[in-house]
């Protein structure tokens, strides 16, 4: 069987699968059992199986995983975020677009204290969408910035999904982490200059409403009491990573320790949200260690096949270049995220676009925070985008999906320049990560 009849069967068969509605984990260690069978060796290749799932979950690499998701669920269910989004509305004041504002700035402080994006945009959305539609904003400027923000979380650490991009992808953790802070910073200033210009432009987009008219004082003090402490969690996190003090692993165990005094310290910390935030840690690293489990053998049975191999002949016979190279790659992980999840769109890709930057000599990190950004454009692309559903979920019955999509083009947009951008200055990516070393 040549290699390209392998790959069509081997990935035909997992969006088959995938299509009739089977969860992403049974999809694919249902045809790696097939796999394994046929190209490993029959009963050894199945052995090799379960020996590939063991060693996968129980690498010491995938440990901030759970760490980062449960940092993020105990500051969302016990409250102590939504405390936070408050003190940002009452500092922003006079301004076009103000809640939309608010939605931008809190979203990105509650991205860098959770790393969860549905968890961001489900806290923006019950918060703020209902003032704002109160308030008369069109759907667009109160439902567009929060699908925004809601990406944000996957590139500001704590990030459990560049935890898991770096680990199968075989970067450093430590740097695509910490190579997620320029660009989700530029992200958000990007949002931040559209809801600006935007209702500048057109008022009517979000009307001007005589705020509650506060002092100075009076304005900051709850930012002091209720932001500063809780971006103190954020400075220990990424903080023991850049001075070297902590191994991602410890900072993640650090920050979600320092989660638990946050709460204590506003006197949110009961059982009941405690055991919420557990239960949701617990169901979402489930899920996240059972695709893991089933990629080691991905990669393996399309080695043992000749797939990896046919490919990366088929395409050094084209010739390109490692930025035409790139391009492409961008474009696959645009296409694939209308359809498809982002642990999903790893498990596809990563086997074949590695081993092609190996090969072209491709800066591992730069790749790796331009696909982390590709995969979280993938949660707002119609028509499939989970954030999409969140906030169908959150907001009023009378909103439709397409006023969602038509909410979410600009800030794909801008999300797209911020691509182009890291492509266009790699520099962008990679500078932070340089000072590690």
């Amino acid at each position: 069987m040549d290699w390209l009849t392998v790959l069509i069967l081997y990935l035909g068969g997992q969006v088959l699968l995938l299509m009739l509605g089977l969860p992403v984990a049974i999809a694919f260690f249902a045809v790696n059992l097939i796999g394994a069978f046929v190209f490993m060796g029959g009963y050894s290749g199945e052995l090799q199986l379960v020996r590939n799932s063991v060693d996968a979950v129980t690498s010491f690499a995938l440990s901030p995983i759970p760490l980062f998701i449960l940092m993020g669920e105990i500051l969302f269910h016990s409250g102590v975020a939504q405390r936070a989004i408050d003190a940002v509305e009452r500092l922003i004041s006079r301004v076009p677009g103000r809640l939309s504002l608010v939605a931008v700035v809190g979203g990105t402080i509650f991205a860098a204290l959770s790393g969860s994006t549905m968890a961001n945009t489900a806290l923006l959305g019950t918060t703020l969408m209902p003032e704002m539609r109160r308030r008369g904003y069109h759907y667009s400027m109160a439902m567009g910035p929060i699908l925004g923000t809601g990406g944000i979380a996957m590139l500001i650490p704590p990030s459990a999904l560049a935890v898991l991009l770096a680990s199968l992808a075989n970067i450093p953790v430590a740097d695509l982490l910490i190579a997620g802070i320029l660009p989700g910073v530029l992200m958000a200033a990007l949002f931040f200059s559209y809801v600006v210009l935007r209702c500048t432009l057109n008022p009517a987009l979000a009307p001007v409403y005589e705020a509650e008219r506060l002092t100075l004082v009076e304005r900051l003090k709850p930012v002091l009491v209720d932001v500063v402490p809780l971006l103190s969690l954020f400075v220990v996190v990424v903080g023991s990573i850049l001075g070297g003090i902590a191994s991602p692993t410890e900072s993640a165990a650090l920050g979600a320790v320092g989660a638990l005094v946050a709460t204590a310290f506003y006197r949110a910390c009961s059982w009941r949200a405690i055991r919420r935030a557990a239960l949701e840690t617990a169901k979402m690293s489930a899920m996240i260690f059972f695709i893991v489990a089933a990629s080691i053998t991905f990669s393996q049975i399309l080695s043992f096949s000749g797939a990896t191999a046919g490919l990366l002949k088929a395409i050094t016979v084209w010739k390109l270049s490692p930025s035409e190279l790139v391009i492409g790659m961008m474009l696959i992980l645009l296409f694939l995220g209308c359809f498809l999840d982002q642990v999903s769109m790893m498990m596809i890709t990563l086997p074949f676009f590695m081993p092609l930057a190996t090969a072209s000599h491709i800066d591992v990190v730069w790749l790796g925070l331009l696909m982390l950004i590709l995969l979280e454009i993938g949660f707002t692309t119609p028509p499939f985008g989970m954030l999409l559903f969140v906030m169908k979920g959150v907001a009023p019955p009378d909103v439709t999906m397409r006023q969602i999509y038509i909410a979410a083009a600009p800030f794909i947009a801008l999300e797209i320049t911020t691509v182009a951008i890291v492509f266009a200055v790699p520099g962008v990516a990679i500078w932070l990560p340089s000072v590690l070393h």
